[in-house]
């Protein structure tokens, strides 16, 4: 069984003297530090709500430790940015608050799924994280992100062992050890459609079963925000959402079955039938576009990676229907008056 030791983060309310300097006039804000802390900034005071609200409604003392190490790790990153903001003048975005978040709300998920969603969204702070360390020139807010990637590691680490140790996942596909080094000699390795099709090589594999996880949190997510969204608008782009969602979920699926290798099963036995709705329509809206907004990312790298023509064809098609959700997302939360504009750049015209 998990111990509380096992779960206790390296980093987590432990200072790194990485506070911010004053405002150095010399050495202002670029673009990038602005766009990555304002980015952070917003994702993480959206956790902190979500956080407390699952917190309240869990009885798996190691699931439970698992929430409060996320909220604590959320808490102290939008504490740092503050500082950050203060300190250059900057004005610190509204974000999402306690107003945005029912704690006395029924259950809307069970335990089960609360370990799957802090794997679902750490994954995607990471990878915002991880493209900032680089981009960044200041060495204080560098510092900082390498930081946020230091503890978002450690935390993902925990989130598996115990998906692993509660057996809420199977383990990772097994395929054999080359014999020696293969040189691709055809073109035919790139086929998917007709013809010789080759088996799929480790990375297709590693993707296809990614993109599956990430896709059956983010369905039964999206299936408990549909119940009790009250928008009308919304409501139906969350019934669209699912509908899309699923039937990529599906095609992705058969061709790991098709090769007789299993993949991560659905999730969405964790919803509860509950209709009492514990979030805005704000912070659900803003979370579904931000969350398909990062899953261009994902599919971006999985294209990369992936030679089979058939699969590349998946991807394409699954990133035209993101991009076309988002936007249209983004029109509701526009018409709303709940979208904080990010920094822009000087307007010349």
């Amino acid at each position: 069984m998990t111990t509380d030791k096992d779960l206790n983060p390296m980093y987590v309310m432990k200072s790194l003297n990485i506070n911010p300097p004053s405002a150095d006039k010399t050495n202002p804000f670029s673009t990038f530090e602005m766009g990555k802390l304002w980015a952070s900034y917003m994702g993480n005071s959206m956790s902190i709500q979500i956080l407390s609200y699952f917190k309240q409604h869990c009885e798996d003392e190691d699931i439970k430790l698992l929430l409060e190490n996320g909220l604590a790790l959320s808490k102290d990153f939008v504490q740092r940015i503050e500082g950050f903001f203060k300190k250059e003048n900057f004005p610190i975005p509204i974000g999402f608050t306690k107003e945005d978040v029912n704690l006395g709300a029924p259950r809307l998920y069970a335990d089960e799924f609360y370990v799957h969603y802090l794997k679902y969204a750490s994954k995607a702070g990471m990878s915002l994280y991880a493209v900032a360390v680089p981009l960044v020139m200041r060495e204080d807010v560098r510092e900082f992100f390498i930081y946020c990637n230091q503890c978002a590691s450690i935390f993902l680490g925990q989130i598996n062992s115990v998906l692993m140790e509660k057996k809420y996942i199977s383990a990772p596909p097994k395929i054999p050890t080359p014999k020696g080094v293969e040189l691709v000699d055809k073109q035919s390795y790139l086929n998917g459609f007709m013809g010789e099709i080759r088996p799929l090589q480790a990375l297709e594999i590693i993707h296809l079963w990614d993109n599956i996880e990430n896709n059956v949190t983010s369905t039964a997510l999206l299936l408990g925000f549909h119940q009790v969204v009250q928008d009308k608008k919304v409501k139906a782009l969350f019934k669209r959402g699912l509908t899309m969602t699923d039937k990529a979920v599906k095609q992705y699926k058969e061709k790991l079955h098709l090769e007789h290798i299993q993949s991560p099963a659905h999730l969405d036995h964790l919803v509860t039938p509950s209709t009492y709705t514990p979030f805005s329509d704000k912070i659900m809206l803003f979370h579904k576009v931000d969350m398909f907004a990062m899953k261009i990312r994902s599919f971006g790298n999985s294209l990369a990676v992936t030679a089979r023509r058939d699969i590349n064809g998946l991807y394409a098609r699954t990133l035209i229907n993101i991009g076309l959700f988002v936007d249209d997302g983004m029109n509701i939360l526009i018409d709303k008056g709940w979208v904080e504009a990010p920094p822009k750049a000087f307007d010349r015209w």
